[in-house]
C-alpha cells in the first residue's frame, strides 16, 4: 500500500513540477516579448512627443499670422481714416472754391450792372 501510493504520489507530483516550471527558453520568450514592448513604448513615446513638438510649431505659426494680420487690420484701418480725412478736405476745398467762385461771380454780376 505504501508503494502504492507513493507511486501514485509520485505520478502527479512530477508532472506537475515540470509543467509549471519554466524553461530557459521560456524565460528568453519572454524577454524578447518585453524588450519588443518597451521598444514600441518608446518609439510610442518618441512619436507622441514628435507630434507635440509639430503641434507646438503650428501654434506659433498660428499666432504669428494671427498678429500679421492684427498688423494688416490695424493698418487698414488708419488707411481708412486717412482717406476719409482726405475726403473731407477736399470736400471743404470744393465748398470754399464754390463759395470763391459765387463770389466772384455776384461781383461780375455788379459790375456789369453799373
Amino acid at each position: 500500500m505504501k508503494k502504492s501510493l507513493l507511486l501514485i504520489s509520485m505520478m502527479l507530483v512530477l508532472p506537475t513540477l515540470m509543467i509549471s516550471c519554466a524553461t530557459t527558453g521560456d524565460l528568453e520568450k519572454v524577454q524578447a516579448e518585453q524588450k519588443l514592448i518597451d521598444a514600441k513604448a518608446d518609439q510610442a513615446s518618441k512619436d507622441a512627443q514628435a507630434a507635440k513638438t509639430a503641434a507646438d510649431a503650428a501654434k506659433v505659426n498660428a499666432d504669428a499670422a494671427k498678429v500679421n494680420a492684427d498688423a494688416a487690420k490695424v493698418k487698414a484701418d488708419e488707411t481708412s481714416v486717412r482717406a476719409e480725412n482726405a475726403i473731407k478736405a477736399a470736400e471743404e476745398r470744393e465748398r470754399i472754391a464754390d463759395e470763391k467762385a459765387k463770389k466772384a461771380d455776384e461781383a461780375f454780376q455788379k459790375s456789369m450792372k453799373k
